[in-house]
């Protein structure tokens, strides 16, 4: 019981402090030694022609704004194209789109999920870069430029931008934004120290020439793309700068139906990429992708399970003395409080001390829901979005 209890206790506190720190050294020593490119910046004659891409399902609300944001965008407007997918939209989305003469809208009537949208509009693509993005994602006015010049290193097959919430429930937004920002930071040092491990769909990059068709049951398109980019040799690459926006879930049943669906995706991910873990194909990356995903995602939820009952037996066979395994017990019964009175009071904006760890729970609590899902085989290409503010 001991060697599960600490078992445990490094396993979690590796994947969430111990990795980062890690990363955090390999980073600073890497910086110490390289000499830094102050003339990065391409000429204007010399970026690159990109193809902007969104696959939308019932968008109508948020389409004019979204093109507001598109077309204000900080790139030659000669050198971009525009491709709006929107398989199976019974709204308006189509007819607000054609409005607009330069975007090339591709719809079909059948609805067969953001994966094989992807795969037919990249049979549209003729530029040497495209770039994702969702229809409710607004980007800041630099991100082509900051996610093109990364292109520049003929080793970089993706660029993934930084995800951001602005705003939500507070209960779902405040645990999310902490998440992304922590999320942020270590894609930061994953990219400085050799690869960032996966892209997020709202905002990432790829060479048009690396692209392979993705299987149309895939859950997590841009996981499996960009990871599909990985297996090719080349790297994921981070832009801090390029910044995609996007508000909270609108409640805890919302979020937990996206974090379920994201969990079902990465053990279908997990399966199809179990080569990314054997060092001698894929280097240093293999590190990267257990330390980041294989633990958070398999491991650490499960071990979150077993630290109250470990420590409890631990202590019980000391006869709660003084000692390591007591202190453990006392600390988790604690925020097992903590969490008891965050669920009760889930449907209120709670104070820090309480969403925070209620966030963090609640987050694993679904990737287990989503296991579940998965091997029940429940899990589907096509889902109903959540819902957000």
């Amino acid at each position: 019981m001991e060697l599960i209890f600490w078992s445990v206790i490094g396993v979690i506190l590796y994947t969430y402090l111990g990795y980062f720190i890690l990363l955090w050294i390999f980073s600073a020593i890497i910086k110490t030694f390289r000499k830094v490119n102050q003339s990065n910046n391409l000429n204007e004659d010399d970026w690159p022609a990109v193809t902007l891409m969104v696959a939308a399902f019932n968008e109508e609300k948020i389409i004019k704004a979204k093109l507001e944001n598109t077309f204000a965008l900080d790139y030659p407007k000669e050198k971009l194209d525009y491709i709006w997918i929107i398989d199976g939209s019974n709204d308006h989305s189509s007819e607000l789109l054609q409005a607009y003469p330069q975007i090339d809208v591709l719809y079909k009537p059948e609805r067969q999920g953001k994966t094989a949208a992807i795969n037919r509009g990249m049979q549209h693509v003729s530029t040497p870069i495209v770039i994702f993005s969702d229809a409710n994602s607004m980007l800041s006015k630099n991100t082509i430029r900051e996610m093109v010049q990364l292109f520049q290193h003929k080793k970089t097959g993706c660029v993934a931008g930084e995800k951001h919430i602005t705003k939500g429930k507070k209960i779902v937004s405040s645990g999310e934004g902490v998440y992304w920002h922590y999320e942020n930071q270590l894609k930061r040092l994953e990219s400085t120290v050799f690869s960032t491990v996966g892209a997020a769909g709202e905002l990432f990059a790829i060479r048009t020439g690396l692209f392979s068709p993705i299987p149309e049951d895939t859950i997590l398109d841009d996981f499996e793309l960009s990871l599909g980019i990985a297996r090719k040799g080349y790297r994921i690459k981070f832009a801090p700068e390029a910044k995609a926006f996007e508000s909270a879930s609108a409640s805890l049943q919302e979020e937990e139906k996206r974090k379920v669906r994201i969990a079902s995706g990465c053990i279908q991910t997990f399966v199809r990429n179990i080569g990314l873990l054997n060092p001698f194909k894929t280097g240093f990356l293999a590190f990267q992708y257990f330390s980041h995903k294989v633990l958070r995602w398999l491991i650490v939820p499960f071990s979150l399970l077993l630290l109250f009952p470990v420590s409890f037996g631990l202590a019980y066979t000391t006869n709660f003395s003084f000692n390591v395994y007591t202190i453990a017990f006392l600390l988790f019964a604690m925020l097992l409080v903590l969490l008891l009175i965050g669920h009760a009071l889930r449907k209120r904006d709670l104070p820090k001390i309480l969403y925070l760890p209620y966030y963090l729970y609640f987050m694993n609590i679904s990737i287990i829901k989503g296991y579940i899902t998965f091997f029940r085989r429940k899990h589907s290409a096509i889902w109903e979005k959540a819902q957000r503010i």
